[in-house]
């Protein structure tokens, strides 16, 4: 038996898993509420309350922050974790911690084809190679799995909070006007994610001079910002909206590309999280291969380069899972 979760800033996902002949089997699963618990030790608790019989053959969680020595401070919710002490409370004798999106990528190695939407349909298939991950969501999460000639392993990293590097005189002004609201330093996550979208927002109705519609303020002030402007986006009913979403699939391509030539990524660009598959549409227009493409002598090399987006939002889960049967 095995159990697997994936620690999120918004939710906690725990599910419990079967180790078969044919492979994992999927029994039960659970989502939370993180915000609304102390710790993941008080969910364990709750998920597991009916399993007293349940033995535990290893435990592996993915988590949206830096794991070291066994140990996370999680970098959207004030938890603190520990391998040791998550081990006594959930009854494993094997207690893993990844960063959330070491253990997305992993599970992405699991989904099937249809499981992806392809944005670079000149690429190359079937090449070996590092795959660079990236997944904007909550926060911005980056990844490699690199190619040791036969498999892929996963590796962390904190890339998502790297300096934001503008492109242009627009990008220049969203960078100052970031910097100013965050005392100067100013990330790839404060654009890359949830509140990026809606920084982009503020930054270019701001920038432009462009009246926010009443309607627009009505929706804007009961719903979820991000949500909105990306719903209103999508469906071409504001330009300030509109020009968020290319904005910010431009910006996400370009990080990508970024991504892909610090490990050489020829075996692809893998692009989850929450907010691509909702934002498909804006991705596939050709604003995120522009900005992934452009980069002066490797745009060739670029060109080549498999991308896809992971439409299977449980692959972090999929992985943790995995990881586990090694322990």
């Amino acid at each position: 038996m095995i159990l697997a979760g994936d620690i999120g800033g918004t939710k906690t996902v725990v599910g419990l898993f079967e180790k078969t002949v044919e492979g994992l089997c999927h029994l039960r699963e659970a989502t939370f509420a993180s915000k609304n618990y102390q710790s993941l030790e008080e969910i364990l608790a709750e998920f597991l309350a009916d399993e007293s019989a349940l033995e535990l053959k290893a435990a592996c969680f993915g988590v949206a922050g830096p794991v070291i020595d066994g140990r996370s401070k999680t970098t959207n919710l004030p938890w603190e974790l520990d391998e040791k002490t998550l081990s006594k409370a959930s009854g494993a004798p094997r207690f893993k911690l990844l960063n959330d999106l070491e253990a997305a990528a992993y599970g992405m190695l699991y989904l099937k084809a249809d499981e992806f939407c392809v944005l670079n349909r000149g690429a190359e298939p079937h090449r070996h190679g590092n795959i660079a991950v990236i997944a904007a969501g909550t926060g911005l999460g980056e990844a490699l799995l690199i190619w040791d000639g036969a498999d892929h392993h996963p590796v962390a990293s904190e890339g998502g909070h790297s300096d934001f590097a503008p492109r242009d005189e627009r990008e220049i002004g969203l960078f100052n006007y970031l910097r100013d609201k965050h005392d100067s330093h100013v990330s790839y996550e404060r654009v890359l994610s949830g509140p990026g979208i809606h920084n982009i927002y503020n930054y270019l109705r701001q920038s432009t001079g462009t009246p926010e519609p009443q309607w627009l303020q009505e929706k804007l002030r009961i719903g979820d910002p991000s949500a909105v402007i990306s719903e209103c986006g999508l469906a071409d009913s504001d330009a300030i909206c509109v020009q968020t979403l290319k904005l910010f699939a431009s910006i996400y391509g370009a990080e990508a590309g970024n991504l892909a030539l610090k490990c050489l990524a020829a075996g692809g660009v893998l692009v989850g999280g929450g907010i691509a598959p909702k934002l498909l549409p804006a991705l596939e227009k050709g604003d995120f291969m522009k900005g992934f493409t452009a980069k002066g002598r490797y745009a060739g090399l670029m060109a080549s380069m498999p991308v896809r987006v992971a439409l299977n939002p449980r692959a972090p889960i999929i992985g943790a899972a995995h990881y586990a049967l090694q322990l």
